[in-house]
């Protein structure tokens, strides 16, 4: 598996970017295949950091209704991957 299938897109929301600042914690949505071990080598690589940790999850997706008819959104995974001290992602770079 390719690392830019692994690791999809950063997770940036107001619990993700508490996380980064405080305890060195990035969140990113990744691939529901790939495993802990792949998704701390694509880090690696792709962002040039030491991984500390990886955790992951498996969030499913809601149910969703337009009118009378029902729909549910896609499940997919999400990894919360630990650096290092010293290491740092930042995904907006000025």
């Amino acid at each position: 598996m390719n690392i830019y299938d692994v690791i999809r897109k950063p997770l940036v929301t107001e619990k993700s970017t508490l996380e980064k600042d405080s305890k060195n914690v990035v969140a990113v949505v990744v691939n529901g295949d790939a495993n802990k071990i792949q998704i701390k080598q694509a880090a690696e690589k792709l962002f040039n950091v030491e991984v500390k940790g990886v955790r992951t999850i498996n969030v499913a997706g809601k149910v969703k209704r337009t009118g009378r008819n029902i729909g549910k959104r896609s499940n997919w995974k999400k990894a919360y991957i630990s650096l290092n001290v010293g290491s740092n992602i930042d995904f907006f770079e000025l």
